[in-house]
């Protein structure tokens, strides 16, 4: 939550697609502050108050609140909920003013839980596409739906690149209006509603046609400071810089979290106080509180607040050995195509007989959960290197693939003419 300077003010957003509108973006007050120029800076949307994160706020952003309001200079720029957590939801997030803007929205900024969001993904990053219009929640017809859509979706969303957009409610049919179709999306276009479009308001689909998204995501993982890419110090990849995650609250079930993102197996040793020495940079998370059967660390419930703790407290894992399994091509660990490390070397499997069950023993080995679907026909790309194993007869006791009986490791009997039936396997958490 972030605090600052100034007085109530309105401010509409005209945008066009294919018409104009009258955009209510935001009313903006200070709240608790001595004066009517000081306090938490509070933004209106959609009928209610919410607050503005603190990540990377700083005194350029405050500059231009206080220029907006006619506050003077801005003396400075202070996070962590100093004058109190406010109530509702945080709107906006990331704010990244250059300095001579007259207005807080002209700034670029994430709106955080504002007129965008996915739905049923495994993270928010990826799912179904929903837009709220006239305070409704409704959905976006996949008629025209590409990538060059999907990508503007991904960049309003905090989101990272595109890795796929998805159509013919891939991600499960909405429910309301269907909002928008035939969108005509720039590379340029850094919100949905800056986008061509049929017009909103003006859907031509049914739910069965509801667009999706799969974007790259944020956040990356690495283990850093030692001999072995499967123990070190923790840290993450946000806006572009690697930092660290705070030892607070850390335990076995983040660890196990890294491990697993990471295919470095089980977690053997969680580590406090810069036990791998000090990082540099921004301490990222902080407060990480996983359950343990997470596909990602950003899947985990943290305080995304930056440097609330020091160097001194930046966390580690030391994992068991890289597992001898990994999934490629997925959008996150537990989705992608089936390779295997055998001899030294990543091969591949072939889907002779490939099922149910043996993707399930998959699903197990990576600590992925339950089963989706198994899929063939290079569903994530052809694979490369030896087929090392074919006609799997997995059970559903056998916790690993090479616990499963089958026609023997080093034996696989598909030619690369069948690459493109290695088996790809989806699964969920």
């Amino acid at each position: 939550t972030i605090l600052i300077f100034f007085l109530t003010y309105k401010l509409y957003h005209i945008f066009s697609t294919g018409n104009t509108f009258l955009w209510p973006l935001v009313n903006i007050r200070l709240v608790n502050g001595i004066s009517s120029c000081s306090g938490r800076v509070e933004v209106f949307r959609d009928g209610q108050w919410g607050t503005v994160f603190d990540d990377g706020w700083d005194l350029t952003d405050a500059a231009v609140v206080c220029r907006e309001m006619g506050c003077g200079d801005a003396i400075e720029a202070i996070g962590g909920a100093y004058f109190g957590q406010g109530a509702g939801q945080i709107f906006m997030g990331s704010v990244n003013c250059v300095g001579n803007e007259t207005i807080l929205s002209a700034c670029e900024s994430l709106f955080l839980h504002s007129s965008l969001r996915l739905i049923n993904g495994h993270n928010p990053c990826f799912g179904r596409v929903e837009v709220l219009y006239n305070g409704i929640w409704g959905t976006v017809c996949d008629n025209g739906w590409d990538l060059s859509d999907a990508a503007a979706v991904c960049r309003e969303m905090g989101c990272g690149d595109v890795i796929e957009a998805k159509s013919a409610a891939h991600f499960g049919q909405g429910s309301g209006p269907v909002w928008i179709s035939d969108l005509q999306c720039s590379d340029t276009d850094s919100r949905l509603r800056d986008c061509k479009s049929g017009g909103w308001g003006r859907g031509t689909c049914g739910h069965e046609k509801d667009a999706g998204v799969i974007c790259k995501g944020e956040y990356n993982v690495r283990l850093v400071s030692s001999t072995n890419s499967c123990y070190g110090r923790v840290e993450v990849l946000r806006a572009g810089q690697w930092g660290t995650v705070c030892d607070d609250g850390w335990d076995a079930s983040d660890a196990a979290v890294v491990c697993r993102q990471l295919g470095c197996g089980t977690v053997l040793e969680v580590k406090n106080a810069a036990y791998f020495g000090k990082g540099s940079g921004t301490v990222w998370m902080n407060n990480v509180n996983c359950f343990g059967n997470e596909t990602t660390l950003m899947s985990c419930s943290y305080n995304a607040t930056p440097n609330r703790c020091d160097h001194e407290k930046d966390a580690g894992v030391i994992c068991g050995c890289k597992s001898s399994l990994r999934l490629i091509n997925g959008h996150n660990p537990c989705f992608g195509r089936v390779e295997v490390l055998y001899n030294g070397i990543w091969g591949t499997v072939c889907d002779n007989g490939w099922d149910l069950s043996d993707a399930a023993a998959v699903c197990r080995e990576m600590g992925c959960g339950d089963v989706i679907e198994a899929k063939s026909a290079a569903h994530f790309g052809q694979g490369s290197g030896p087929v090392w194993i074919s006609d799997l007869q997995c059970s559903d006791t056998d916790s690993r693939l090479r616990d499963c009986k089958s026609g023997g490791w080093g034996r696989g009997t598909c030619g690369h003419e069948k690459d493109e039936l290695h088996p790809d396997i989806l699964v969920r958490h």
